[in-house]
């Protein structure tokens, strides 16, 4: 073997990078669940001894803990006095649960993932799937909190404003239904927004359809809006003015067969809003640290949960605009766009 030195390094350095960040997540979602973010970002310049008293913990693990967070840049040191403490921007990312910058979600998403990799692998033997339901509680939760920041700061002040007319109709006084729905985030943010219209959130998953109730009565919206548990190929009513799915069209079985059960709810004039990753056309478009944690996760999750289902279709996280665009066409949409776009998603709008 002809083994090229720098190359070697390079690749061995990558995987220490890659084996820090594994075990920093499990780290992260300690620090978020116990408040220890919370307390440095309130309590500010701290020894380990204030951060365990403040939070009820024992030092000796918070100090181990805050020497792998020092070390990975998230809580900064001072080794002349012995404390740590938060940057302002550290503090955004970390500590506030309503910026859109936060991060403990992502953490979460990412550890619970890594739980059921002992039955993805041998889903690769089988070519069986393991559903979305089948996966550790704290993915949904994770999955909440790591979307609900984009929701939060683009789906009414952008999102919704690049459709054509549909704004206008919300504020008027429009049907919606949100399929695929989750915990309830982005049915509850639309609804705040525009307190004319009512909304309908559907998922497969009674447990999450659960906790959308709760969100929804928690926020005094439960005369506007409701949940139901259905999949996206048979939800009930007709007569919908903007349907919305929000990172979930691929995750389904046969997106296509729920395309054209969207084509039948909508009004003719109606638009279907499709949120999804970001993602280019091509593999090669892809190959990057955002394209990395969206091809991991597809790995992990979203495409067996596709393959759990009938219809199998499996477009993965990095379907692109292409396929999407395919899925619409096929489903009965005559006209299909891209609407806006962030770093993270891609929105687009289909109309029959």
């Amino acid at each position: 073997m002809a083994i090229d030195q720098t190359r070697l390094d390079d690749l061995l350095g990558r995987a220490v990078a890659d084996i820090g960040a594994t075990m920093h997540a499990a780290c992260v979602v300690i620090g978020d669940r116990l408040g220890l973010y919370r307390a440095l970002a309130d309590g500010g310049p701290q020894t380990p001894g204030d951060v365990a008293r403040r939070t009820g913990t024992t030092e000796r693990y918070v100090r181990e803990w805050l020497a792998s967070q020092a070390a990975g840049g998230y809580v900064t040191y001072d080794p002349g006095e012995g404390t740590f403490s938060l940057s302002e921007e550290q503090a955004f990312a970390l500590a506030e649960e309503g910026s859109p910058a936060f991060l403990p979600g992502a953490f979460q998403v990412a550890t619970a993932a890594v739980k059921n990799e002992p039955r993805v692998a041998e889903a690769f033997a089988t070519g069986g799937g393991v559903g979305w339901h089948e996966h550790d509680h704290s993915l949904y939760v994770g999955t909440e909190r790591f979307f609900r920041p984009s929701y939060e700061a683009n789906l009414v002040d952008s999102w919704i404003p690049a459709l054509e007319g549909v704004e206008e109709r919300l504020r008027r006084g429009a049907r919606v239904a949100d399929v695929g729905c989750g915990h309830g985030a982005s049915t509850t943010i639309m609804a705040t927004a525009y307190p004319e219209s009512t909304f309908v959130g559907f998922d497969y998953h009674p447990a999450s359809i659960e906790r959308a109730r709760e969100a929804a009565r928690e926020a005094g919206l439960s005369d506007r809006v409701s949940f139901e548990a259905a999949s996206a190929t048979v939800f009930g009513g007709t007569g919908y003015d903007l349907v919305c799915s929000f990172d979930c069209l691929h995750d389904m079985g046969d997106p296509v067969a729920a395309a054209r059960h969207v084509r039948r709810a909508l009004e003719p004039d109606g638009t279907w809003m499709i949120v999804e990753p970001f993602a280019g056309d091509r593999l090669e478009d892809n190959l990057n640290p955002v394209g990395r944690i969206f091809y991991s996760v597809s790995t992990l999750v979203c495409v067996p949960a596709s393959l759990a289902q009938d219809g199998r279709a499996a477009l993965g996280a990095q379907a692109g605009e292409a396929l999407v665009r395919a899925v619409a066409s096929e489903g009965g949409f005559s006209r299909f766009r891209r609407a806006a776009e962030t770093p993270f998603n891609l929105v687009f709008e289909a109309r029959p």
